[in-house]
């Protein structure tokens, strides 16, 4: 188990109610990727394409935890690093893509935003609902819970750009949430990055024995 070095055992996703849970995640995450990334672009809202690819990045966080629910401790702390490393480019990319759009100021459709915001933060709400019951665990576990909340905020983020962008009838508070979404991502990555990195050196520790 992850925390046999200690005496607080922490659950590693070995759970058929764990991974029930999971696939019915990831269910929802890619179609509303699909569905927010749409919008965005019909929108022309950065926000609402930003909290896509979180969507994204959330399903196929979910398909690498279950691909490693099981194996060694230091293979799902290496799964974890990669997904934290992935929140670190995430997150570098939409405050990149915020930073340009400042000069390139466009007026978002308010009421597109305000319509997929509230459909994203009750399908957000829906994962965390069937998550939360696991949300402390190692690293692997862990970056499931904390993508997931990530998404409830985000959504509550979008909404609250929505009536920014409705009430001022300026593009700011679209690009203010996105780059508080970015940076999000990289609080999320760099406590997802740092777990896995002590789990990792357990696990060398451990040896061949089995984590």
């Amino acid at each position: 188990m992850a925390g046999c070095c200690n005496s607080n055992a922490k659950f590693d996703g070995v759970s058929a109610d764990y991974k029930r849970r999971l696939w019915l995640v990831i269910a929802i995450n890619a179609v509303m990727f699909v569905v927010e990334m749409t919008a965005g672009h019909i929108a022309k809202s950065q926000a609402l394409q930003a909290d896509a690819l979180d969507f994204l990045g959330d399903a196929l966080t979910y398909g690498i935890s279950l691909a490693v629910i099981g194996a060694s401790l230091k293979l799902r702390a290496t799964a974890a690093l990669f997904k934290g490393a992935s929140l670190l480019l995430m997150g570098l990319w939409v405050m990149g893509s915020t930073v340009y759009r400042v000069f390139f100021v466009g007026v978002p459709e308010a009421e597109i935003m305000g319509v997929i915001g509230f459909l994203a933060l009750l399908a957000n709400l829906a994962s965390v609902a069937l998550l939360v019951r696991y949300k402390d665990g190692d690293a692997n576990v862990r970056s499931v819970w904390l993508c997931s909340r990530n998404d409830a905020i985000g959504n509550v983020a979008v909404m609250f750009a929505a009536l920014g962008v409705w009430g001022t009838a300026t593009g700011w508070p679209d690009l203010i949430v996105a780059a508080i979404m970015a940076t999000l991502f990289l609080s999320s990555a760099y406590q997802i990055v740092k777990q896995a990195l002590a789990e990792y050196r357990e696990g060398e520790a451990i040896g061949p024995l089995r984590a």
